[in-house]
């Protein structure tokens, strides 16, 4: 065996497994399509599991890949230990239903031995306990010496996961050689890594219920996974992943940018395999459109992002830096996932701007947690409570809680702070539970026996057209007829309702036959391809086998494709005036508006907007052509066509372009002519996350009735202000502002005048209570906008006193308490006073020692909260 590198590695399997007939697939992207058990693919077989479960029909019955994965669950294992990490790729070749044991054996042997010429002494053979078929196969077909074949138990080598498809597996194990320690028995050399597993084999042949009872299925499948980075590991002669080639090339440029080298330190070399970790998956998971936040995949994301960057600082590293190692990521990865050189300048801002926010986090993080460690004594011991506030509200992670802690003498309360962790992971997951039940669970119409539906609401001439009612679906139900008035899910022979894809909505409408209409309100499709028309039969009634006639409601189908091809122009234009680094991160389109997410990362200016809007217009103006066209996806990436981020796309794909504008994959349905959108006007634009902002715009009749409104708003407000020529409304309203402006100075004077005249008749009746004059009392004329001035007058007072007040002139009354510089130095404290004193009534505040304000609960105890006043005032008196 020869020293072969990692992306020489992938090419030579694929490739191996090509000459055997598979197809070979493109990795599917990390976030997972229709599959709501997963939150990133961990696995080859995850993508291709709509192919075994039968609800979608692969590209060939063998298919091979190389699948980029994600794994989280030993997070904080990884760096501590060389084996663990959060990223990797797994080959794979799979058979649906065509070959199975015999040449799964025989081909992976052949691929090892032969291809890579590993020495046959040097691998080792695991099986099922109980699989006598592949023993005989590895024994008499590929000539394995019987002790050379290990027979191991369910928990080593049966492959299931819940109900569903599942079945034993023989796994190939690597020899790595007398430097890995003494081979006494293969259980010991496994035990000290001397042999370790390359490659399962999993024979997909029973169908489990989930309960102990397997049934022999009809068509057996075979799914095999070999770690990529682990192969490596076996024909490089390294120890670990981390030496690998491509991963070592990454982890130097850290070296590099830390001052560091690599096995020269045990803490650095923790840090170092940690970050060229993280770096790797998050240069993925962001190139497969994934971005930072505080839940999902995302907050996946930004824990890897900020762990990095906190081992950066554990090396020395203070300034962001990961963003310039995703330049190696890329380059050692590019020649098999070229879209991450297209994304290459949008990956590294999204990840310097993560940097930057957690900078900004740390060193508020530290500020809570110094105050923290402020109250406790050396040798005490941090609360768990506090530790998860500080990681899940301020991102600060636990480690550097500890460490910092311990700096101190503090311990960290690591059982209370996993509770709370645990707790909080318990309300996610029955969260996610709820909506997504068990991994194998599919809805009752995403795997019907019909053939796909004819869909022809691309041509807009038939958008009204005859077809055949194929299946009825009433409460989940297949049904032969409706009755007036069922609400129900109508499956048609051939149908012109685009059914709800890539942002833009169902279409509505309505099928009839005779008299008989049944309302359309929504469409779907299932994963097979079948169009579900969701609605309510309104009159008369509709049956399996009838003959009708389906009709687009065509007004709302024509401000929809407006909006639709709106949204293309409006992701040109923002590209033109942001930057190419714009991505489409997910879009809307209804009838009544566009809305459109976009990969940016500081809010869009006024001017921008404007240069965004004009830009659109103009297109619009100019009456640019619109054409969709299928073709090969080769010929459309020629073309120059934009992809979005985490779309699976087919061999054969339609291209939507406004010549010399845009050009776009995309399934929608769109008008044939810019002009036809008659005006485009942007109506809003926000951040919805990290990395992320929306537009909200409108176009042709959207845009009439933003002007009507705005039209009789004017004309109202004119009214109002009995102006009779619009023109004069300006002038007017300044009057009326300036007018406003002296009641306001008016309404302050007189406000003070009444203030000053309460606080006299305070002054005036006020009582001692342990040398400190006081005052508590109740006024249901005053509202808290006079408290200040009550406050103020207390400060100016020299000698000791104290006032507490409830003003319930408010909708929602608060206390005021107010203490002289020379009360307070005998220990009166109006924060604490107030406080007190709302609890009386079920309300809560606070605030400084000088003056305080608290909500009052309940009305009808203020008067016993007044009466406590003198008692709560001698507690705290010196």
């Amino acid at each position: 065996m020869k020293w072969t590198g990692l992306n020489e590695l992938r090419e030579k399997y694929l490739s191996f497994f090509e000459s055997k007939n598979h197809t070979r697939m493109a990795s599917a992207n990390l976030i997972p399509q229709g599959d709501n058990s997963l939150l990133l693919i961990n696995s080859g077989m995850a993508p291709l599991k709509k192919f075994f479960l039968g609800t979608e029909t692969p590209p060939n019955v063998r298919v091979t890949t190389c699948q980029k994965c994600i794994r989280t669950p030993d997070i904080e294992r990884v760096g501590k230990t060389a084996r663990h990490g959060t990223y990797f790729e797994m080959l794979g070749n799979f058979s649906f239903g065509d070959y199975f044991k015999k040449e799964a054996i025989a081909w992976a042997w052949e691929f090892l031995t032969g291809v890579l010429e590993i020495p046959a002494d040097r691998l080792w053979i695991t099986i099922f306990e109980s699989d006598d078929e592949a023993e005989q196969i590895w024994m008499n077909d590929i000539g394995i010496p019987k002790e050379r074949i290990i027979r191991l138990g369910k928990a080593d080598n049966f492959w299931e996961h819940g109900s569903g498809p599942c079945g034993p597996c023989s796994e190939i194990h690597f020899d790595r050689g007398e430097s890995y320690g003494p081979f006494e028995s293969f259980e010991q050399a496994s035990d000290c890594d001397r042999v370790i597993e390359i490659w399962n084999l999993v024979f997909s042949q029973f169908d489990s219920d989930g309960n102990g009872n397997y049934a022999e299925m009809a068509h057996k499948n075979i799914d095999t996974g070999m770690g990529l980075e682990r192969l490596a590991c076996a024909m490089q002669g390294v120890d670990n992943l981390f030496e690998v080639d491509t991963v070592q090339n990454i982890m130097k440029h850290i070296s590099r940018i830390a001052g560091v080298n690599y096995k020269d330190n045990e803490k650095s070399d923790i840090s170092l395999r940690v970050i060229t970790d993280h770096i790797r998956s998050t240069t993925f998971m962001v190139g497969d459109g994934v971005t930072a936040s505080n839940t999902g995949r995302g907050y996946v994301l930004r824990r890897l992002l900020r762990r990095a960057a906190r081992h950066g600082r554990l090396l020395g590293i203070n300034e962001p830096f990961l963003y310039q190692v995703v330049d190696t990521v890329i380059d050692e990865n590019k020649c098999a996932y070229p879209e991450l050189e297209e994304k290459r300048e949008y990956i590294k801002k999204l990840i310097l701007n993560e940097e930057e926010s957690f900078a900004k986090t740390v060193d508020a993080g530290m500020e809570i947690l110094n105050k923290m460690l402020s109250n406790i004594e050396k040798g005490g011991m941090l609360s768990g409570e506090d530790a998860f506030k500080l990681s899940d509200t301020y991102g600060f992670p636990i480690d550097l809680t500890m460490e910092i802690a311990a700096e101190k003498g503090v311990s960290v309360d690591e059982e209370g702070f996993k509770k709370c962790v645990a707790d909080a992971r318990a309300i996610a997951r029955a969260d996610h539970d709820a909506k997504s039940g068990s991994s194998w669970d599919e809805d009752k119409m995403s795997n019907l026996d019909l053939p796909k539906t004819e869909f022809t609401g691309y041509d807009y001439s038939q958008l009204e057209i005859g077809a055949k009612v194929l299946a009825i679906f009433k409460d989940g139900e297949e049904i032969n007829e409706l009755s007036e008035g069922d609400d129900a899910v109508v499956i048609l022979d051939r149908t012109p309702f685009y059914a709800e894809s890539g942002g833009q909505v169902g279409d509505r409408g309505v099928i009839t036959i005779g008299e008989s209409r049944f309302s359309v309100t929504d469409t779907k499709k299932t994963s097979k391809g079948q169009y579900l028309h969701f609605g309510t039969m309104e009159m008369g009634g509709l049956g399996k086998g009838d003959s009708v006639t389906a009709s687009v409601d065509s007004e709302r189908r024509y401000a929809i494709m407006r909006n639709h091809t709106a949204a293309h122009l409006l992701q040109a234009a923002l590209r033109k005036v942001l930057g190419d680094h714009v991505h489409q991160a997910g879009s809307y389109v209804d009838d009544e508006r566009c809305r459109f997410d976009f990969s940016h990362f500081e809010a869009v200016t006024h001017e921008q907007l404007a240069e965004i809007e004009a830009i659109v217009n103009k297109d619009i103006f100019d009456a640019i052509n619109v054409t969709m066209t299928e073709m090969p996806i080769d010929e459309a990436k020629k073309l120059g066509a934009m992809a979005l981020f985490g779309e699976k796309y087919g061999d054969i794909v339609r291209v939507v372009e406004a010549k010399g504008i845009s050009v776009e994959f995309c399934g929608g349905t769109h008008i044939d002519n810019t002009a036809r959108l008659g005006l485009f006007k942007i109506i809003g634009e926000n951040s919805v996350a990290s990395g992320v902002r929306r537009i909200e715009a409108v176009t042709g009749s959207g845009v009439l009735k933003i002007l009507t409104d705005a039209e009789n708003r004017v004309r109202k407000a004119a009214q109002i202000l009995k102006v009779g020529d619009m023109s004069q409304l300006e002038e007017k309203l300044s009057a009326v502002l300036e007018s406003n402006k002296g009641l306001e100075k008016l309404n302050e004077a007189l406000k003070k005048r009444i203030a000053d005249g309460i606080f006299e008749e305070i002054i005036k009746n006020c009582r001692e209570v342990n040398g400190i004059k006081v005052m508590a009392n109740m006024l249901s004329n005053v509202g808290s906008d006079m408290y200040e001035k009550f406050a103020d007058g207390v400060k100016n007072i020299e000698e000791p006193f104290i006032l507490l007040m409830a003003g319930t002139a408010d909708e929602k009354p608060k206390f005021l308490c107010a203490c002289s510089k020379a009360a307070i130095a005998k220990g009166a404290n109006a924060g604490k006073i107030v406080k007190a004193a709302a609890e009386i009534t079920g309300g809560k505040g606070g605030g400084r020692p000088d003056m305080a304000m608290a909500g009052i609960g309940d009305k009808n105890k203020i008067d016993e909260a007044i009466n406590a006043f003198d008692g709560i005032i001698a507690a705290f008196i010196k």
